[in-house]
């Protein structure tokens, strides 16, 4: 009697050791391979689903703004501060870095090239204004200027003052002129003031003499400085920039500012900015 005692002692020592590791017959007790998959990412808004589904992010950009948006007359590539966030924004949306194209605006074509869907979004230099808040979206600002004055060094001219009774070239739909204008009735000082399609031909206007200063925001004429110009002093009516878009995008104008927050919580927008020597 004792061998089958014994075997009956073995199948049970075999069981438990077999329970131990698989439950003896019980539930699989193998842990689940762990998921590889990523988290489905949120829907886009659906004014930044369609720029995605058209395959092309359309930006008006300034192409004569040097360190903002400049064209090269060579090849025709547009570089520049307002150009590498275009490119940050389409890779947002999940477009490819050449589905971008660029349509040089001027101040007074940017806000009709939205209106009439031409563009998706206008960079370039758009100053955020209570006014224009009611005909377009705007994000939050990624830059912050003050209009300035660029004179000729040996004008012997040292601040708005020294330009009573003279003329000063500024671009045609731009705020530069009301913010000088505003200025100078603070001085009790007269000015004129000659209206121009693109900043170098008001450059080319100060060099030959037809105007006596240059006005726009003073990052912008930084790149029109030579060693017979100089910038003054006066600074006045501080310009936020902002992103535009058409009346109406909130989803991308959320978008967009979701960019921008997340560029200056990493480091991005102040790298960025020392790339093409804005950083104050």
């Amino acid at each position: 009697m004792k061998k089958p005692i014994l075997l009956l002692s073995l199948v049970l020592v075999l069981c438990f050791g077999i329970f131990a590791l698989s439950g003896c017959g019980g539930k699989d007790a193998v842990e689940p391979e762990p998921t590889t998959e990523e988290p489905a990412e949120a829907p886009l808004a659906p004014d930044v689903q369609k720029i995605k589904d058209a395959g092309v992010l359309r930006v008006g950009v300034k192409a004569d703004v040097p360190n903002f948006g400049l064209q090269d007359a060579a090849t025709g590539e547009f570089e520049g501060f307002e150009i590498d966030l275009s490119r940050e924004l389409a890779k947002r949306i999940g477009l490819a870095e050449g589905d971008v194209t660029f349509e040089a605006v001027t101040a007074k074509t940017r806000g009709p090239l939205l209106d009439n869907g031409q563009l998706d979004v206008v960079i370039a230099t758009f100053t955020i204004k209570p006014e224009r808040l009611e005909q377009w979206n705007f994000s939050e600002p990624y830059y912050q200027d003050e209009v300035g004055l660029l004179v000729k060094k040996d004008a012997n001219i040292a601040g708005l003052a020294g330009l009573d009774k003279k003329t000063i070239g500024v671009a045609q739909g731009a705020t530069s002129r009301d913010a000088v204008q505003a200025e100078a009735d603070k001085a009790g000082i007269k000015v004129s003031f000659l209206e121009f399609a693109t900043y170098p031909e008001i450059n080319t206007a100060l060099e030959s003499g037809r105007v006596d200063a240059f006005s726009v925001d003073k990052s912008i004429l930084t790149g029109y400085v030579t060693d017979k110009t100089v910038i003054l002093p006066d600074g006045f009516s501080p310009q936020d920039y902002g992103v535009a878009s058409k009346k109406g995008t909130d989803g991308l104008t959320e978008f967009i500012n979701g960019m921008l927050n997340d560029m200056r919580a990493s480091g991005e927008m102040d790298t960025l900015l020392a790339k093409w020597n804005l950083a104050d």
